[in-house]
């Protein structure tokens, strides 16, 4: 069963400032690459209010692959979306198997803080592999499962659309998180972690993604990967700090 968490109680008026900024740095980022929202704003989010993950993350995350997958939509591959969809889709329903047998809100921070630990060093690694169907598929389960319980997915994807062209892999990725988002909220909502108070969570990050949507459109083309190490670095102590405040 899920935790008894929060309050439905907006955070404190001067975590808003901060907030918003974590979420128009990693919408920038997922407006960009195509992927990394979850990573650069989930742990950050975590650490000012661990109400703010996974759902309201989440639905974050599946507004800012949505209007990303539009933009581009005429260059999406729709069968790798499927075939990656359907390798979520049993990522998921793991996860929401392990999320019911959690037994408080301690245990599912220090999960949460080692899947994202693992999640950024995934990232900082610069593993490939080579595209495949199958491989598409397991990376897919992995990311279901990553994604669902962090609301960051996007580490197993980069590994195996690293080499991919940016112009197919950018908005093919979009459209696999945003209907991944949809599998994980689902699957949330079926494990009870899904509650009214995250849609006005989500609601007070809206202005901080819209306003990363509209800049993100001015660097299309010019932005630069070489922000992404610093960017995994400060999610990197994120997760570790996560650790470290769920086993005190």
């Amino acid at each position: 069963m899920a935790p008894d968490v929060v309050p439905g109680l907006l955070p404190s008026l001067w975590l808003v400032a901060p907030i918003l900024l974590i979420v128009f740095a990693g919408a920038i980022v997922q407006f960009g690459l195509g992927l990394g929202f979850g990573l650069v704003a989930a742990p950050l989010l975590a650490l000012l209010d661990p109400g703010f993950v996974p759902v309201p993350t989440l639905l974050i995350g599946l507004a800012t692959s949505s209007l990303a997958a539009w933009r581009e939509r005429s260059a999406i591959v729709w069968p790798e979306v499927w075939t990656g969809t359907a390798g979520r889709a049993v990522g998921v329903a793991l996860a929401a198997l392990l999320l019911v047998r959690l037994p408080d809100r301690e245990t599912f921070g220090l999960v949460f803080g080692a899947m994202t630990g693992l999640a950024v060093a995934l990232s900082l690694a610069g593993l490939r592999l080579r595209f495949s169907r199958p491989r598409l598929v397991g990376t897919s389960l992995v990311s279901g499962i990553m994604g669902t319980i962090t609301s960051v997915g996007a580490p197993p994807m980069a590994m195996i659309y690293q080499d991919r062209p940016g112009a197919e892999a950018r908005p093919t990725l979009s459209a696999f998180f945003a209907l991944g988002c949809v599998l994980s909220l689902t699957g949330l909502f079926w494990a009870g972690w899904f509650r009214l108070h995250d849609l006005a969570l989500a609601a007070l990050m809206v202005p901080g993604m819209l306003a990363g949507f509209a800049v993100s459109a001015r660097l299309r083309g010019r932005f630069d990967r070489r922000y992404r190490p610093a960017l995994l670095t400060v999610s990197g102590l994120a997760a570790l700090m996560l650790i470290v405040r769920g086993l005190a």
